[in-house]
């Protein structure tokens, strides 16, 4: 099924039934976040959202969202960090599981370290209480953070200062351009409804020959294309977009990067037995009795690669590196 909606403007109110069921303000139903083109097909609703594919770009988004300005308060609050449902949003207990993101991140910056600056000034997009941070920081880098979600964000203050941690977002971040030789947004572009805008602005403060790793899921992958509606990055209030190796690189060579690295092998994570258990769960209600077995396996943590995350490594494209895209 197509939807074609010539002429429409880039973001006009829903007025249909799911709109209504969107608590807050009025739904939106968005342009392609890519090419703007309003031509798309629907892949499947659920409850009231549709996930279409753009048929210009082949980006898929989900349909409707939110507006912008009431993402973080009815999605990102307290309960998204420590989430009673973290099958359908957020975190079990993301501050619980520090060790096991210390561990992830420090595996993820080690595999990637040949593609990277040996240190400087690095930035991290989306903090969240700062433990890619921490394994930066260990690496030599000066770290800084942009969090806007105060309820996770005192945790990266508290371990870095007010200084290091911007409570707003990249558009308002107040650093000179070209200030970072790293920049990095770990699953966070999926979050984004303009995600173009933030690529340019993260451009224009990255340094000629600096360094920008984005990790976010591959709606491509054989295991979102075998589990189709299963899929456990289907979640569709906080994952507004689902990027494939191509659109990814699309939306970069937009806003003048050339990709220089991707890879699905480092995108792994290490995860408690009671995350492999909820995901069990979402992808085979059936095997409950198996999640359960899995949640009490007599180990901390487990290695996870489904390979449907991936990592890239870009920088800035175009002689000099300085010029404008």
């Amino acid at each position: 099924m197509n939807e074609r909606e010539p002429g429409a403007s880039q973001e006009a109110p829903v007025g249909t039934q799911a709109a209504a069921d969107l608590p807050g303000p009025a739904g939106i139903d968005p342009a392609c976040a890519l090419c703007g083109s309003r031509e798309r097909r629907i892949l499947f609703r659920e409850g009231p959202h549709s996930i279409v594919r753009c048929s210009a770009c082949e980006l898929v988004y989900v349909t409707p969202r939110r507006e912008e300005r009431a993402l973080m308060a009815e999605v990102y609050g307290a309960d998204y960090w420590r989430s009673p449902a973290a099958r359908e949003r957020g975190y079990s207990d993301y501050l619980g599981d520090e060790a096991l993101y210390l561990r992830t991140f420090r595996a993820r910056w080690r595999r990637l370290a040949r593609h990277l600056p040996r240190g400087g000034r690095a930035l991290d997009v989306g903090c969240a209480a700062g433990f890619s941070m921490v394994a930066l920081a260990e690496r030599g880098f000066e770290v800084h953070g942009i969090e806007p979600s105060p309820a996770i964000r005192a945790a990266a203050v508290a371990r870095f200062g007010a200084a290091r941690i911007h409570g707003g977002t990249l558009v308002d971040l107040p650093h000179k351009p070209k200030s970072f030789e790293l920049i990095s947004l770990w699953d966070v572009l999926e979050h984004l409804c303009d995600p173009l805008a933030a690529l340019a602005r993260t451009r224009e403060l990255l340094a000629p020959e600096g360094r920008l790793v984005i990790e976010t899921q591959d709606v491509n992958s054989w295991a979102a294309r075998l589990l189709g509606r299963r899929w456990t990055h289907y979640k569709h209030a906080e994952h507004l977009l689902h990027f494939s190796p191509r659109t990814l690189t699309r939306a970069l060579e937009r806003t003048g990067f050339e990709v220089l690295f991707r890879t699905r092998r480092g995108a792994g994570k290490y995860v408690s037995p009671r995350f492999v258990a909820e995901r069990a769960r979402r992808v085979a209600p059936w095997l409950a009795w198996a999640a359960d077995a899995a949640a009490r396996l007599p180990v901390e943590a487990l290695y996870v690669n489904p390979q449907d995350e991936m990592i890239v490594v870009a920088r800035r494209a175009g002689p000099g590196r300085g010029s404008s895209p």
